[in-house]
């Protein structure tokens, strides 16, 4: 299953109910991953106090974007971002892949790489020549 990690930060009014009631949030994000077929791996606070972070094993990315929305909608977080991590192995893979699929993509102005000496309309170095 996918892994993703959640970052946010809680909004003012979400600091200022927690300090009146300092329910789990992190039984909260279990029961929300869990809603879309997916589990909490873990939940972390930085020092500042301002932002948590999650990681979570999620069916899919459509599963991931429902629940930055759900975080995002509620008011409750702002700055929610939502990242798909991969393991050493799955990078292993993508950089195979990359590697023999790379000599399809073509960079732009690939062609005018192969003009040698000849100045490109709209560089400094057309303007020098002129």
């Amino acid at each position: 299953m996918p892994k993703y990690v959640f970052s946010a930060t809680y909004s003012p009014g979400s600091w200022a109910r927690m300090m009146r009631i300092a329910d789990d949030r992190v039984q909260a994000g279990k029961e929300l991953m869990e809603s879309v077929g997916g589990s909490l791996e873990a939940a972390y606070w930085m020092v500042n106090g301002r932002s948590g972070f999650s990681i979570a094993d999620l069916p899919d990315s459509h599963a991931a974007t429902a629940v930055a929305a759900v975080l995002t909608h509620t008011g409750a977080f702002q700055n929610v971002e939502v990242n798909e991590i991969l393991t050493q192995e799955e990078i292993a893979g993508v950089l195979e892949l990359a590697d023999s699929i790379s000599q399809v993509f073509r960079v732009p102005g690939q062609a005018a790489m192969h003009l040698g000496d000849l100045p490109l309309r709209g560089t400094a170095a057309s303007a020098r020549c002129s």
